[in-house]
């Protein structure tokens, strides 16, 4: 108990990973309750297409000397909006879209990136840098995703429904064209509030994982939710603790902790036939 407690207060003593740890829970929230919805809609690919669309938003934002999350927010939300647009006027299917999309607009953040004399690490917007984060990054993940999760919480019925049936949410009066787009939203606004934790390319593991393993454990939409969160917390705080005592990446470490959550919820869900709680 004693090599327990130490393990966790040795890391503590250190204001850089006080820091961490606090972005790390704020970002695990996020990411875990809009997953769960990701999950329920079938939209894995879009929450890809979205975080490695904001690359060249990055770029253009430090070349015009704007809030780095303006630029990556909004780079990532065109990318949403512009795959429907072609998905509408277009006989391609919705995932061969999403492809052409948030790879073109990869590839010329990568462009931009080499061609634009920057200060920024290519391999901290890729992967995060949780342990670089100062406290004005802590206020800015904060004032993102705290309002994200407020409003995912009020409106987590509405969403659900239009998830899981959007003829049936359409035909008792949901609007259904703003829930869309607000959502798409949230997505954009989740993946800025995640660069410093684990980058844009491990981002969908954490938007992707919580949610899976809440829906192989529950039935019941709100105790997903539950579940969801308690899952990616422990997986961001886990894994920025256990990074420390590494010496390694702390990001990948996160999303590697979390990936063994999934795995652990896929086995003791064919052990039990069935699910924890109903």
């Amino acid at each position: 108990m004693t090599g327990l407690t130490s393990w966790i207060s040795d890391p503590l003593a250190h204001e850089f990973m006080q820091r961490g740890l606090v972005v790390a829970t704020m970002v695990g929230a996020v990411c875990a309750l809009l997953s769960c919805y990701l999950v329920l809609k079938g939209w894995a690919l879009m929450a890809d297409a979205v975080s490695h669309a904001v690359l060249p938003g990055i770029v253009i934002a430090y070349v015009l000397q704007i809030p780095l999350a303006i630029g990556a927010f909004v780079a990532g939300l065109a990318c949403a909006l512009g795959t429907g647009y072609l998905k509408q006027h277009s006989r391609v299917r919705e995932d061969a879209v999403m492809g052409i999309v948030f790879s073109g607009m990869f590839a010329l953040g990568l462009v931009l990136f080499v061609k634009v004399d920057t200060d920024q690490h290519l391999n901290h917007i890729l992967f995060g840098n949780l342990l670089g984060v100062q406290w004005r990054d802590v206020v800015e993940t904060a004032a993102i995703a705290l309002p994200a999760i407020g409003l995912v919480l009020l409106k987590r019925r509405d969403l659900m429904l239009y998830c899981f049936d959007p003829a049936h949410a359409r035909a008792i009066g949901l609007p259904v064209n703003l829930l869309h787009f607000g959502l798409l939203s949230l997505i954009a606004l989740t993946i800025v509030a995640s660069l410093q934790a684990v980058g844009i390319i491990l981002v969908i593991a954490m938007m992707i994982a919580p949610g899976a393993v809440g829906f192989l454990l529950t039935k019941r939409f709100d105790r997903m939710l539950m579940v969801a969160t308690a899952s990616a917390v422990l997986s961001s705080l886990a894994g920025t603790l256990l990074s420390f005592h590494i010496d390694a990446a702390t990001g990948p470490t996160i999303v590697v902790v979390q990936s063994g959550l999934v795995v652990c919820a896929l086995l003791w869900a064919q052990q039990t036939r069935g699910v924890v709680t109903a």
